[in-house]
């Protein structure tokens, strides 16, 4: 009672009771045919969530409840990734702040099938201009950056143009800087800040000259993606969190291709397999396959001996920047 007392003489009102609504979310995410697919809900534009209940043991085990409830799907790998809180995130104007407590799930392809309820979207239908395995995507050149220039320009006069400038350019690798494809949720947000993605123009008269970008996810569920997908182009890069993604054995080329996949960019062959090779992180199994063109490949496992060995670097993504 003291302290409502107290914060009503200070001009504010006093806390009320049950004012925060904890939402738990989980982009999943799966490699299924050299796409990177992560698993939705409803019309394929949610991520699995549900409210942390008093019944849930922890936040992960609230999480891992939900998950299977709406897809059927036991989670394995996870890891939290991010709490947003930010005032009307969502988009609504509702009487509770809404925090979302945000988890990073890796699973295998062979568990991607399962009931009509949720599908496994390719993580390039949300997020065209990200995928450059094939070069710089057409939308960036033909559509983003005409659009993101002039919406710098608007600013013809305003100390926020340079600003404005500086964060496109570094952000969509222009005027002499590289493509960096870490900076998922920079490009979100500036495509989002400059009316260019579907949530951005929620609530209000959608103008149709201006192209949209990407499927469109509820609420804030595709910045929410953006940040799980940093996460993990990240992560790949010092932990051997790739091999989650894996079958029990493998080859070569489809270890690379899943690391191309991820990180939506082409890795140096040689250099790859020398790094992958000099860390230990596989071991052969003795066994070929024939499902290659020419001679027989070897099949390898993730030799889990090494997490017990040594702190590992990940498969540090001797990236092609031809």
């Amino acid at each position: 009672m003291q302290d409502q007392t107290a914060a009503t003489r200070k001009g504010r009102p006093p806390a009320k009771a049950h004012d925060a609504h904890v939402d738990l979310i989980a982009v999943v995410v799966a490699v299924t045919d050299q796409e990177p697919s992560v698993l939705t809900v409803g019309q394929a534009n949610a991520l699995p969530s549900g409210p942390f209940e008093l019944g849930h043991r922890s936040l992960q085990s609230g999480l891992r409840a939900w998950v299977e409830q709406q897809t059927g799907h036991q989670l394995g790998y996870i890891e939290q990734l991010y709490t947003f809180a930010d005032r009307d995130r969502i988009g609504e104007q509702r009487q509770q702040r809404v925090i979302s407590i945000s988890y990073l799930a890796l699973t295998r392809a062979e568990h991607a099938a399962g009931p009509s309820k949720r599908a496994w979207r390719s993580w390039y239908d949300f997020f065209p201009w990200e995928d450059h395995r094939s070069g710089a995507p057409p939308v960036i050149a033909d559509t983003l950056l005409p659009r993101l220039l002039a919406w710098v320009d608007e600013r013809d006069h305003d100390p926020l143009k340079r600003e404005r400038w500086q964060r496109a350019a570094i952000a969509f690798g222009f005027d002499g800087r590289d493509w960096n494809e870490e900076l998922v949720l920079q490009r979100y947000e500036l495509l989002y800040e400059a009316a260019l993605v579907e949530e951005a123009t929620r609530g209000s008269e959608p103008n149709k000259s201006l192209p949209i970008s990407g499927i469109s996810m509820i609420a804030d569920h595709r910045r929410i993606l953006a940040t799980g997908i940093a996460r993990l182009r990240s992560k790949i890069k010092y932990r051997p969190v790739v091999f989650e993604l894996m079958p029990p054995a493998f080859t070569f080329l489809q270890l690379q291709r899943t690391v191309e996949a991820l990180s939506g960019r082409l890795v140096h062959k040689p250099n790859f397999r020398r790094l992958i090779e000099q860390q230990e992180l596989v071991e052969e199994t003795g066994e070929t396959t024939a499902d290659t063109v020419g001679r027989p490949a070897k099949l390898f496992r993730f030799r889990h001996a090494v997490l017990d060995e040594r702190v590992v670097a990940g498969t540090k993504l001797p990236l092609s920047r031809a």
